[in-house]
């Protein structure tokens, strides 16, 4: 699969061939962290009853109809450039191409929804800080999510005030006690299934650069300064928070928790991704799984 002239606005970059990944199972490439997390899920008093809950009541359905009211769906003729990076993702990673949209949002962000019908969302304020290369590991992320069948559970955790009330009038009030006791472990997982989308978006662009200058400008891109941007400075900040104290890093862990997160810090992705690549794992799955 060719990569034609990916580049940021600059001189086209020579073409490469791009890898697909016959058979990729999404536990090939899954962070243990989201494994181990979505385990915890299910063990939650009244978690898996309220995903039945959810899906009983349409939850799925008044997002999607939603979204189409207000949103611009991307197609072969509607910002064709997105729609071949959604294209190519579901092609490397083998994943059923869904529906993706662009939202007038200046806040950079992207989310998918629902579970039947799975939709991506990417927001202009995306759009317009990431560089070409960067969105398609931008829309190659979601697709991560798909494959991870990570949607339904971001579904309710985005929508989480709706879904307890849903909830709670379902078991007369005793649905939002139980609620509030899914919310943090369920912010959690969402936390943790970002760090499996980062590894799926890194196998479909195949280039290391291109993914950690997305978390770079994702922790501090303003236009204005892209030019005096150091990729080689933010590795050195990022292996500089890999030394960091232990005991400091549970802290900031637990912070995270407690703050309701829907992300991890730019800097923990980055340092996650970096891991996987340092280790040798990335690209042994790479070569082992890997098609020209």
């Amino acid at each position: 699969m060719n990569d034609p002239n990916l580049n940021n606005g600059g001189a086209a970059k020579k073409q490469r061939k791009l890898r697909t990944y016959p058979g990729l199972g999404a536990r090939d490439f899954m962070h243990p962290w989201d494994v181990k997390a979505t385990a915890a899920l299910h063990r939650v008093p009244g978690f898996d009853r309220l995903i039945a809950k959810v899906m009983e009541y349409g939850l799925e359905r008044i997002l999607y109809l939603e979204n189409i009211a207000d949103n611009v769906r991307v197609t072969e003729k509607m910002f064709p450039r997105l729609y071949r990076y959604l294209k190519w993702s579901c092609a490397i990673l083998g994943v059923e191409e869904p529906e993706m949209y662009v939202s007038l949002d200046p806040v950079p962000n992207a989310y998918t929804y629902g579970h039947t019908r799975p939709f991506i969302v990417l927001t202009s304020g995306l759009v317009d800080v990431l560089g070409e290369q960067e969105q398609f590991f931008a829309v190659a992320h979601e697709v991560g999510h798909v494959k991870c069948e990570h949607s339904l559970y971001t579904t309710v955790a985005r929508n989480i005030a709706a879904v307890i009330e849903i909830f709670s009038q379902a078991t007369l009030g005793l649905g939002s006690l139980l609620g509030k006791g899914i919310e943090l472990p369920l912010y959690d997982w969402m936390r943790r299934s970002e760090l499996s989308a980062d590894r799926a978006a890194l196998l479909c662009v195949q280039d290391k650069d291109v993914a950690i200058r997305t978390f770079m400008k994702l922790a501090g891109g303003a236009q204005k300064l892209y030019a005096e941007m150091d990729q080689d400075e933010f590795l050195r900040q990022i292996r500089a928070y890999e030394e960091a104290d232990e005991s400091t890093l549970n802290k900031v862990y637990k912070f995270l928790i407690t703050a309701m997160r829907t992300h991890p810090f730019p800097i923990l992705r980055a340092k996650h991704l970096d891991e996987w690549i340092t280790s040798g794992d990335y690209d042994k799955l790479a070569r082992t799984a890997g098609a020209d």
